[in-house]
């Protein structure tokens, strides 16, 4: 199971932290990422994470503005979200996977909203 918080309504220019708890099954998947999708589009990768190593992946997007992090004694994920921009609005997915490029669960996801 994954559970996402911290979504919310923020300035263009603000800053928001996601937050994922990863329990059951999904705490025993190698890599954490975080997705957004918008409205009549599929959903798009945004980083990940692997529990062990702490090797990142970003998409183009995002990198300078986003961190992804984790803890692994809490079996959280986060994803700290600087400089947010209006496209950044989307809802945001919480998964797990089996590497950096592939993932199998999903949490069911927070929206983030930034306006002009």
């Amino acid at each position: 199971q994954l559970e996402e918080s911290g979504g919310g309504l923020v300035q263009a220019g603000g800053s928001l932290r996601l937050s994922c708890a990863a329990s059951g099954r999904t705490d025993t998947r190698n890599a954490m990422g975080w997705f957004r999708q918008v409205p009549g589009l599929g959903r798009i990768f945004v980083a990940g994470i692997m529990w062990s190593g702490g090797g990142t992946r970003y998409a183009d997007s995002v990198k300078s503005r986003f961190t992804i992090s984790r803890d692994n004694a809490k079996n959280m994920v986060y994803l700290q979200m600087n400089r947010l921009k209006p496209e950044d609005t989307a809802v945001y997915y919480c998964a797990a996977g089996r590497d950096l490029t592939i993932y199998d669960f999903w949490g069911q996801g927070t929206q983030v909203t930034v306006s002009s």
